[in-house]
């Protein structure tokens, strides 16, 4: 069921993700920029080495100056793109931020060297002609990113009600938040559309739906003084990977109100660089130290994935390399690389069948390379394309069973794990969970650990966890994997 708040180009969550920290590239590049040509100017007419000479008298007017001005860039909120500016109005309004911010310099080049004021003046102009003619690049960019859908939240929202009745006729208007599907338990009550958006099913369908890894945001439309009905659903979404907000308190909400809801989900997918750090800051340098990292990887380890391939081609028939759908960010489904360690004829491509110590679909080669996890090493090419992460939760089958049991159905917080990109290895796999997990106790000590893992997620934390793997694989032994 097509409704008319549907994207034309359907991307997922992780995929806005990426698009959405771009803003954190533009700064750097702004930052790269204007400095090299701030370099440049004080150079000038004699080679940019010349710089090394200046005293800190010549160079402190241009660096007060520069920094001020890049200061009240980000002040502005100019790298955020979340005000309703038109293109040019963003543009001069990031230029005028340059020409205010460089007022401090002016000032100290006026108090140090009267005579070098002309040749600063055009240095400021300059500065403030290049941030304009970058920001206004960046402002098409991101109005391009909207248009495409790329930049545009998705939203699925909790109750067919009249608030979600008037935010979706307000929707249609604004063109800046797609509305995919409306969930509602009232079974007996529900219409089987709301202004031409389908009510896809109650709200537990949720939980598995497919558009659940395409979701941004899920929204509660539950009049607030339905206190009751909507603790209930608050506690149920919980059990989601989407961010859930509860958008509408009043029992008749104005205009204004369903405006600010709306802006509160239009605005989601878009970062901002303002302290204190947020997710997306966060977000930014995981995926840095993932290209930094997996690119280097990839570059070490080529000549030893080329030996592991060839040495699996000879060790039985088949690929060498074995693929599997397992689920990723936000409950995407993902294809996960791995070197085969299975009879090519009798491989579990759902996952269901977890291995076992004595288990006869394993190769020679493969009880090797599982033992020391290198069947997992073309999962860097996972890592480098945005699907995984180094550091993470581990991916698990979609299908994978604990005894006769969804794994996912095991413990309530399953799906919590999702809430960031799985990873090669984790917090859990330095621990000693790893690999299958044959009873419920396995599956709510991995689950809790990879819970712990994302509360306590930063750099330096990855870090150790990397710098921890090897020597724990290498010293567990009694690992079934």
């Amino acid at each position: 069921m097509r409704g008319p708040l549907r994207p034309d180009v359907w991307i997922t969550a992780r995929k806005r993700n990426g698009y959405r920290l771009r803003v954190f590239y533009y700064r750097g590049l702004d930052l790269a920029v204007s400095f090299l040509v701030t370099a440049g100017w004080l150079a000038y007419p004699r080679s940019i080495a010349a710089v090394g000479q200046l005293t800190v008298l010549e160079i402190a007017p241009y660096l007060l100056g520069w920094l001020g001005g890049m200061w009240f860039l980000l002040a502005s909120s100019s790298y955020s793109f979340v005000s309703p500016r038109g293109i040019i109005k963003h543009a001069l309004v990031a230029g005028g931020c340059i020409i205010i911010g460089s007022l401090a310099g002016g000032i100290t080049q006026i108090a140090l060297d009267p005579d070098g004021t002309p040749r600063y003046l055009v240095w400021a102009c300059g500065f403030a002609a290049l941030i304009f003619c970058l920001h206004l690049i960046w402002a098409i960019a991101i109005r391009k990113g909207r248009l495409t859908g790329a930049l545009t939240p998705n939203v699925a929202l909790v109750g067919a009600t009249d608030h979600a009745e008037r935010m979706i006729q307000a929707a249609l208007k604004r063109r800046d938040v797609n509305i995919l599907g409306i969930f509602d338990d009232r079974r007996a009550r529900r219409p089987d559309r709301v202004c031409g958006v389908p009510v896809l099913g109650e709200t537990e369908a949720l939980l598995s739906h497919r558009l659940t890894g395409y979701l941004d945001c899920i929204a509660l439309t539950v009049p607030g003084e339905a206190n009751e009905r909507v603790r209930q659903l608050e506690r149920r979404l919980t059990l989601m990977p989407n961010r859930v907000v509860t958008l509408i308190q009043s029992e008749a909400p104005s205009d204004e109100e369903i405006a600010h809801a709306l802006d509160k989900m239009a605005l989601t997918p878009v970062a901002t660089l303002r302290h204190p750090p947020s997710r997306d800051t966060a977000a930014f340098y995981k995926r840095l130290q993932d290209i930094i990292c997996g690119a280097a990887a990839l570059l070490l380890l080529s000549p030893l994935m080329i030996a592991i391939a060839i040495w699996v081609r000879l060790d039985s028939k088949g690929p060498a390399l074995f693929r599997q759908v397992r689920h990723g960010f936000n409950h995407e489904e993902i294809v996960v690389w791995k070197f085969r360690t299975m009879r090519a004829d009798r491989a579990d491509h759902s996952g269901v069948s977890q291995v076992t110590s004595d288990d006869d679909r394993i190769t020679r080669a493969g009880r090797f390379l599982r033992t020391t996890s290198l069947d997992e090493i073309p999962q860097i090419f996972n890592v480098v394309r945005g699907e995984m992460s180094l550091v993470g939760p581990r991916p698990h089958a979609i299908a994978m069973k604990t005894g006769q049991v969804m794994s996912s159905d095991i413990v309530a917080d399953y799906a919590h794990r999702h809430r960031i990109k799985p990873g090669m290895t984790g917090w859990a796999a330095i621990n000693g969970s790893r690999g299958p997990m044959h009873t419920a106790a396995d599956v709510r000590r991995r689950v809790q650990l990879d819970i712990d893992y994302i509360e306590r997620q930063s750099f330096w934390f990855d870090i150790w966890i990397m710098a921890r793997t090897l020597p724990v694989l290498l010293g567990d032994k009694l690992a079934v994997r």
